[in-house]
C-alpha cells in the first residue's frame, strides 16, 4: 500500500458498523485518531431487491449501501482527499461496486481484513 498522507480518511468496516479514522501524522509516520463511529441507520426498506436472503445478510448489505453513500457524499463535498478502506472481504465486495467515480479517485488503498474491533495501534501497525 502506498503511503497514507496526513488528513487521509481510514475507514475500517464490517457488516455491522464502521470506524472513521483520520491520519493526523505524516505519510511515513501514521498516527490515527478516531473521528466517528458509523452504525447502521433504519435498515427497513433499504436493502437489496430480489429474492429474500437471510435477515442478517440483508442488514449487512443495507449497511454496505449506507456506508458507500456516506463515502460518496464525503467525496462529492470534498470532505476528504484520500481514502483507505479496510473491510472484511464480504463488506468490501458489497461496498466497492457502489462507490462513485469521485470516491474511487480518492481511494489510495484497500484491504480485505476484519479490523473493526482492533485497537488503533493495531490498525496503524497493519498500515505500516
Amino acid at each position: 500500500m502506498q503511503s497514507i498522507p496526513s488528513g487521509a480518511w481510514v475507514v475500517v468496516a464490517d457488516g455491522g458498523g464502521a470506524r472513521m479514522l483520520q491520519n493526523v501524522g505524516e505519510a511515513k509516520a501514521i498516527k490515527l485518531i478516531q473521528q466517528r463511529l458509523i452504525e447502521p441507520q433504519n435498515l427497513d426498506g433499504e436493502g437489496p431487491s430480489g429474492s429474500q436472503p437471510k435477515e442478517v445478510d440483508v442488514e449487512e448489505a443495507t449497511f454496505a449501501k449506507q456506508l458507500a453513500n456516506r463515502l460518496n457524499d464525503g467525496a462529492l463535498k470534498n470532505d476528504y482527499r484520500h481514502l483507505v478502506l479496510i473491510a472484511d472481504p464480504q463488506t468490501l465486495g458489497q461496498v466497492r461496486p457502489l462507490l462513485h467515480k469521485e470516491t474511487l479517485e480518492r481511494l489510495i488503498g484497500e484491504m480485505a481484513k476484519t479490523l473493526t474491533n482492533a485497537s488503533i495501534a493495531d490498525i496503524e501497525r497493519v498500515l505500516h
